[in-house]
């Protein structure tokens, strides 16, 4: 299913097709694609280049170590990620290695690292749905994560399936249109709210 972005001005078509649905096909996702996948996140940039992620990771042909992680999301999750081939967790080192003081960018290079694994998912046919919704301590618990790390958020990827074979409620949001703020809402010159003129 497709659902490309109705947008104001050209975007690359890999930013376009992008976008997070909750329903996947019972098919695989090829161990040379997650390759692919984690050597985009890799090739993040971070300051310091400190790469400060980390990303739990189980495939559903693995069932304990996709239901453990399964077990990590919020319960609304659950619901449609049981189907995912693919789960991970990421997580953030909060300290730097080179002083030892707090990263406060480490959430923002996560996050860089996760765009780079979207993009690069989309380049190849999968599909990614990044969830806020997870379980924290369960996450440290069942993972043991050591002190100094922060889990993040939630992935769950795959290839594209039947948005029919979701629960209706969940259904209705896969099916609804996407929808952005204007740029006029978050971009501002000269002073705050001030709107550039090219976007007048």
């Amino acid at each position: 299913m497709d659902k490309p972005a109705d947008t104001e001005f050209p975007i690359h078509e890999l930013l376009s097709q992008r976008w997070s649905p909750r329903a996947f096909a019972e098919r695989p996702v090829e161990a040379k694609k997650i390759q692919s996948l984690l050597e985009a996140a890799r090739w993040a940039s971070s300051c310091f280049n400190e790469q400060p992620w980390v990303f739990l990771m189980a495939r559903i042909d693995e069932p304990t170590e996709h239901r453990k992680l399964l077990n990590c999301l919020a319960e609304g999750n659950q619901v449609w990620a049981k189907e995912a081939p693919l789960l991970m967790m990421t997580l953030a080192k909060l300290n730097f290695d080179h002083n030892g003081k707090p990263n406060r960018h480490a959430l923002h290079d996560v996050g860089l690292a996760v765009g780079n694994l979207v993009v690069q998912a989309t380049a190849m046919d999968l599909v990614v749905h990044q969830m806020a919704g997870i379980l924290p301590e369960a996450i440290r618990e069942f993972f043991s994560v050591p002190f100094g790390y922060e889990p993040v958020t939630g992935l769950a990827i795959g290839y594209s399936g039947d948005p029919q074979a979701l629960p209706s409620d969940i259904r209705e949001r896969e099916l609804a249109p996407r929808s952005r703020k204007r740029l006029e809402e978050f971009v501002f010159t000269k002073t705050w709210g001030g709107t550039p003129d090219f976007l007048g």
